[in-house]
């Protein structure tokens, strides 16, 4: 499996009559399916897998998740057997109807559906105890992909731009990526973070991982929640690709650069700002967001 992070360049986005400079580095375009935070995510733990002799990873997500999309497709590559736990077992009939998971099955992962009350106790010990008995041993990689060595791998985004920004912004799921972000960043910029979801629990995810206090999340652009979107969203989404030939998806870096504009337009970033936004993927879900928006009689994403 080819990894080719030396595409992910820098495009400068056309600000018409605007006082500061806005950037976007392509981590999109490091590899078709583990794309973005993804590949970051997994470089270090699957070397760790490989490293300490494992034959099987299993993970959890949802029925559009990418990080299973990514798991699966990685774990074909690097000869690993792959298991999902997925949240929701009605979903377990619609495998043929749902693209992720249809690609992740494709890519030779096994599923297991649990209600989403049993999926709530995906961290508990006891839970993974039962997956052992059932599958047997596995490396665990966490909902999202976020531990330590997902942060290791994220803090080498910058690596090479470190500290021609003044502000750097990411989509946040589960805190992995603007971890990385924040601890690789100088303390004179100022990571921003733009959640896909509700819920107050991030600000202490995060801090579990840092010790620079140069961030901060912006919650006013998660658009009522996870996976939730409305017109207005995807005519932005649309219209940003049209004018700047850059797909988003839906769920988070379409709900960034949403917030980027509206700051921007609100004058939140001094005069002069450099600002560097991360294209993080996960453009495997528009199909299954579209598959949604269809059904709802709404104008789905180009």
């Amino acid at each position: 499996m080819i990894f080719k992070p030396e595409n992910s360049v820098i495009q400068q986005i056309t600000l018409p009559n605007k006082d500061v400079e806005l950037f976007i580095k392509r981590e999109d375009k490091i590899h078709e399916f583990v794309s973005g935070n993804k590949y970051r995510k997994l470089k270090y733990n699957l070397l760790e897998a490989k490293t300490r002799g494992f034959k099987t990873l299993l993970t959890f997500g949802g029925a559009y998740s990418n990080h299973i999309a990514a798991v699966a497709s990685a774990g074909l590559g690097f000869q690993f057997k792959t298991i999902g736990v997925i949240r929701g077992e009605e979903l377990e009939s619609e495998i043929s109807n749902n693209h992720t998971l249809r690609f992740a099955k494709q890519n030779g992962m096994q599923f297991k559906f649990v209600s989403r009350e049993v999926y709530r106790n995906k961290t508990s010990e006891s839970f993974i105890n039962e997956l052992k008995n059932e599958f047997g041993d596995f490396y665990l990689i966490p909902e999202g992909g976020t531990n330590a060595l997902a942060v290791r791998g994220c803090e080498e985004i910058l690596v090479d731009i470190n500290g021609r920004y003044d502000y750097v912004c990411c989509a946040v799921g589960t805190g992995g990526t603007i971890s990385g972000l924040i601890n690789c960043s100088k303390l004179r910029q100022q990571v921003l973070g733009f959640p896909a979801l509700k819920g107050g629990f991030l600000q202490q995810d995060i801090s579990n991982f840092v010790e620079q206090t140069n961030w901060e999340l912006i919650t006013d652009y998660h658009f009522r929640g996870y996976a939730k979107v409305n017109e207005g969203l995807i005519k932005f989404i649309n219209q940003f690709k049209k004018e700047h030939g850059i797909p988003l998806d839906p769920v988070y870096t379409g709900k960034m650069m949403f917030g980027i504009f509206d700051l921007i337009q609100k004058n939140y970033f001094p005069e002069g700002s450099k600002i560097l936004a991360i294209h993080t993927g996960g453009l495997q879900g528009i199909k299954g967001m579209n598959a949604k928006l269809v059904k709802r009689n709404l104008p789905i994403i180009i």
